[in-house]
């Protein structure tokens, strides 16, 4: 029998005491003390609780779990889930209600305004990275770049930042998510005072169409090249563009790698989180994008031709990306193969930023190393 069968089989227990929880579910006591709790499963695991107060909701987890409903406690204002879990996660998820979607009032650990992050006891700590709740404002870098790209089309603001005074151009792709979700202006500042990173300069660029600018396309990189760069060199902000370090996450990442192999003039040092490997021309098409050919159209790259000279790739994978894996398996073995300098690891995390980012940071520094 299960935890949530046992608690439900005695029903007059308290199913939080287990937890750690005190007083009596649903007084003030219970709520001052309310948070996320993990207990181990029994088999190597853990049974996370999640609790929320009011209204009927359910929880939405990202890309890790299928959406899970919350139970109410008897007739109380507390409705709660124990949610099982593997070893070694760390995950982002949302309550979504009836007439929204909200973060955990319960979790200090937010990723922007209606998000949190839950991570099992046995995740590796992530330093740097500060715990912000859903009311925290992130800071913004002060240097703001308006860039009305003619290949691409439309305008958008690109945001810069010298970490540490300024140095090699760290081009962060997904750029909004890392100013709005994740605060990577700040833990990269707090990295660099610890000695972890060198000094930097961030470019936090956005994308208006992920799927059609983040294929295997020139136009991006063509933009980047002739437009954003010559931009960022004249924003007054110092910054080193002989020296130029890609982070991409999932479509951003297979971009990185497109960048790498075919304008390697201007990108030769790849932070590459999930890379989206699995990629075709026509994969999108397919009823199962992910069922195509292994390693995608990168693979078929790598195959064709060796690795540009001085080519520095870190890898990283969620551990719990079971479908990705093959996929990057063969794109992280042909690029080695082909010459490149490569560094392979997995984090504690399903296809998520949360799990992501510590590695970005230790990656970005290993490009430079």
């Amino acid at each position: 029998m299960g935890v949530l069968e046992r608690v439900r089989a005695a029903d007059d227990a308290n199913p939080f005491a287990p937890f750690g929880l005190p007083g009596a579910p649903g007084t003030d006591a219970f709520w001052t003390a309310a948070t996320p709790a993990y207990e181990p499963s029994g088999d190597g695991g853990w049974v996370a609780l999640f609790l929320w107060r009011g209204a009927p909701a359910v929880i939405e987890f990202e890309s890790w779990s299928d959406p899970v409903p919350l139970v109410r406690w008897r007739d109380t204002d507390c409705w709660y889930a124990e949610v099982r879990m593997p070893a070694r996660l760390r995950v982002t998820y949302r309550f979504l209600t009836d007439d929204g979607s909200y973060a955990d009032p319960f979790n200090p650990v937010g990723a922007g305004g209606d998000r949190s992050i839950a991570a099992t006891p046995d995740a590796p700590p992530q330093p740097h990275w500060p715990a912000l709740d859903a009311d925290d404002v992130l800071p913004l870098p002060r240097t703001r770049i308006r860039w009305a790209s003619e290949r691409l089309g439309g305008r958008r603001t690109v945001r810069v930042h010298p970490v540490g005074g300024g140095g090699p151009v760290v081009l962060l792709l997904d750029g909004d998510d890392w100013l709005h979700l994740h605060p990577a202006m700040t833990a990269f500042d707090a990295a660099a005072a610890a000695g972890d990173i060198p000094p930097v300069t961030l470019v936090f660029v956005p994308a208006k169409d992920r799927s059609a600018e983040f294929g295997c396309r020139p136009e991006l990189w063509e933009a980047v090249r002739d437009e954003l760069l010559p931009l960022v060199a004249e924003s007054g902000v110092p910054a080193d563009l002989d020296r130029l370090v890609v982070a991409g996450q999932s479509l951003g990442g297979l971009s990185a790698m497109y960048a790498a192999l075919e304008f390697p003039e201007l990108v030769s040092r790849v932070a590459c989180q999930s890379g989206s490997f699995w990629w075709t021309p026509d994969a999108a098409d397919l009823p199962d994008p992910l069922g195509g050919p292994v390693g995608g159209d990168i693979a078929a790259r790598l195959r064709e031709r060796p690795a540009p000279s001085g080519l520095r790739i870190a890898f990283d994978l969620g551990e719990h990306e079971t479908r990705m894996l093959p996929h990057c398996e063969r794109v992280e073995a042909l690029a080695a193969e082909a010459g490149a300098t490569v560094r392979v690891s997995r984090s504690a995390s399903d296809h998520d930023r949360a799990g992501w980012r510590q590695a970005m940071l230790r990656d970005v520094a290993w490009a430079l190393a």
